[in-house]
C-alpha cells in the first residue's frame, strides 16, 4: 500500500477503512473484491463525473471479475430529491441487484448521499461502497454513513444511517475539479481545524497553496480531515452528542443552500463558509470568543476565495423571516428549542443548546442591515 492512507472507522461489526491515495479508482476491483467477494455492483453516478471516469472505474471493476452496471442522474444539488430516489431505486430493483450486492457512489456529496440513501431502503439494506470524487465528498459526505435526500422543507431531512463497507478517496482525481468545486470542498477542510484542532487550522494558514496544488499536502489534509471525523463518528455514530459538532456552520449554510433552492448559485461548500463566519460572529455577539479569532478565520476564508459575506450571494441574502423558518427545520432543533454549533475559540467548538431564537434574529437582522456577514 505504498503512497495509501488508511483511515479505520472504529464501529465494531460495522468497522471499515478509508483508503486515500492516488490511482485508488484506477485499481478499484481489487479494493471491491477484497471487501466483497461476491457481491455485484451497481454504480451510481452523475453526467458530469460519468463522461470523466465512468468508463475507467467499470473496467478496473470488471478486470477483477465484478459484474457492473450504471445508473446515470444529472449532476447537481436538485437531484437529491424524491423523484430522482424512486427512479435510482426502481432501476436498482429492477436490475435484480440482491441484499449482498453492493450500490457503489462513484461521485460527490448529492451522489454519496443518495446512493447511500438507496442502499439503506432496497431490499431493507445492500452493502455501499463510497468513491468520492470531491474534495468535499472525500472529507465529508462519503465518511459516517449519513445519507438522504432534500425536502422543500430544507436540506437532507430525509434519510437513513447506512455505513459503507469501504471509501476509495482517490487524490487524482481532484485533479480533474473546476476551482470552484475544489474551493468550496476546502471549507469543509478548514472546519476539522475549527472544531478541535487549532494546529491543523495554522497549518492551513501556511500550506492551503500547496493542498491546492495537489500531492502530499492535499493527501495529508485530506487524511487529517478523515481521522477527525472519523474519531468523531466512533464515539457518537447516530449523532446524539459530539456528531452534531461536524454541523459548524451548517445550521446558517443549510438555511442560504435551501433559500437559494439549491440552483447552483451558491454550492455547498460556499454555504458551509458562510455560516461558518456567521456562526462564529455570532459566538462573538455572545461573548463566547474573541473578535480576533473570528477576524482570523473570516481573513483566511476570504485569503482562498470563499465567500464571508452575506452580500456575496448572487441574487441576495434570505431575509430575516425565511432564515428563521429554515433554521427551524434544522436536525439538531429538539422540542422546538434552537440548538447551535458556536465556538470559545479556534479549535473550541461547542454545542450550544436552547439558543433563543429572539437572539438570532437579533443577530441576523444586523447582519442583513449590515450587507454583510
Amino acid at each position: 500500500m505504498d503512497g495509501i492512507v488508511k483511515v479505520p472507522v472504529a464501529l465494531g461489526e460495522r468497522s471499515y477503512d478509508i483508503l486515500i491515495g492516488e490511482g485508488l479508482a484506477a485499481d478499484a476491483g481489487r479494493w471491491f473484491r477484497a471487501v466483497l467477494p461476491k457481491a455485484r455492483a451497481c454504480i451510481i453516478t452523475d453526467s458530469n463525473v460519468s463522461g470523466r471516469h465512468l468508463v475507467a472505474f467499470e473496467k478496473s471493476l470488471r478486470r477483477a471479475g465484478v459484474t457492473a452496471s450504471a445508473v446515470v442522474i444529472p449532476a447537481g444539488e436538485a437531484s437529491k430529491c424524491f423523484d430522482v430516489f424512486e427512479q435510482v431505486v426502481d432501476q436498482v430493483v429492477g436490475g435484480r441487484y440482491e441484499r449482498g450486492d453492493a450500490v457503489v457512489a462513484l461521485g460527490g456529496g448529492v451522489v454519496g448521499d443518495l446512493a447511500g440513501f438507496v442502499a439503506g431502503v432496497v431490499r431493507r439494506g445492500m452493502r455501499f461502497v463510497q468513491v468520492p470524487t470531491t474534495l468535499l465528498s472525500q472529507v465529508d459526505s462519503s465518511v459516517g454513513g449519513k445519507t438522504g435526500i432534500n425536502s422543500r422543507h430544507g436540506k437532507n431531512l430525509v434519510g437513513v444511517f447506512h455505513q459503507p463497507d469501504l471509501v476509495l478517496a482517490d487524490t487524482k482525481v481532484l485533479d480533474t475539479l473546476p476551482e470552484r468545486e475544489f474551493r468550496a470542498g476546502y471549507a469543509e477542510v478548514v472546519k476539522y481545524g475549527l472544531i478541535d484542532n487549532a494546529d491543523f487550522f495554522a497549518s492551513l494558514e501556511k500550506t492551503w497553496r500547496d493542498v491546492f496544488a495537489g500531492g502530499p499536502a492535499r493527501t495529508e489534509a485530506i487524511a487529517v480531515s478523515c481521522r477527525s471525523k472519523a474519531a468523531i463518528v466512533a464515539r457518537d455514530e447516530r449523532e446524539t452528542g459530539d456528531r452534531a459538532l461536524l454541523n459548524l456552520g451548517h445550521t446558517f449554510g443549510h438555511a442560504i443552500e435551501t433559500a437559494a433552492g439549491y440552483s447552483g448559485a451558491v454550492v455547498h461548500g460556499e454555504a458551509v463558509s458562510l455560516g461558518m463566519v456567521l456562526a462564529h460572529d455570532f459566538s462573538v455577539r455572545l461573548n463566547q470568543m474573541s473578535p480576533d479569532d473570528a477576524n482570523r478565520i473570516r481573513s483566511h476564508l476570504a485569503e482562498v476565495g470563499l465567500p464571508t459575506r452575506l452580500s456575496e450571494i448572487p441574487g441576495g441574502a434570505p431575509s430575516v423571516s425565511t432564515f428563521m423558518e429554515l433554521i427551524g427545520q434544522d436536525k439538531k432543533v429538539q422540542n422546538g428549542a434552537l440548538t447551535f454549533i458556536l465556538s470559545r475559540g479556534i479549535g473550541e467548538a461547542f454545542i450550544a443548546k436552547d439558543v433563543p431564537a429572539e437572539a438570532v434574529r437579533a443577530f441576523l437582522t444586523d447582519k442583513l442591515s449590515e450587507g454583510q456577514a
